[in-house]
């Protein structure tokens, strides 16, 4: 029997990642806890923020809003996931998230399975400066 080897990540031991225009973490992953089988972590947008739109080609997302709501456009629908509220992004669905909102929102992600390769697991289909735009002009 092999011995399992528990590991707690704070939020405060990930630098933010905002590659994609918002405050992005993920806390439980293949490079923070050696998982296997998906990564979860925490995105926090600033009112007028958002992640650029972008698919998964071999996982599914599920987003769990924390705090605020958020505007997540799933294949140009837009979709208003308030806090305590969740949704799910099926595989190889474009999605952008969003926040209209006056205050930050908070976010719960979790993508399984893993893409075979890290580099084969996300796709973007806009910049976050197209992100930011498309944002202001749906304000």
């Amino acid at each position: 029997m092999s011995a399992t080897i528990h590991r707690t990540v704070s939020v405060r031991d990930i630098p933010p990642d905002h590659r994609r225009g918002a405050a992005i973490r993920v806390l439980l992953g293949p490079k923070t806890v050696g998982s296997t089988s998906g990564f979860m972590g925490v995105a926090v947008l600033a009112p007028g923020e958002a992640i650029a739109e972008h698919y998964h080609p071999y996982s599914e997302e599920f987003l769990y809003v924390v705090r605020g709501t958020l505007t997540v456009d799933l294949d140009d629908e837009p979709v208003v996931v308030g806090a305590e509220q969740g949704v799910l992004v099926p595989i190889k669905v474009r999605h952008r998230l969003r926040n209209h909102g006056d205050e930050p929102v908070q976010a719960v992600f979790h993508l399984g399975p893993l893409a075979p390769r890290p580099d084969l697991g996300h796709v973007d289909t806009e910049t976050a400066e197209q992100a930011a735009e498309f944002t202001a002009r749906h304000a």
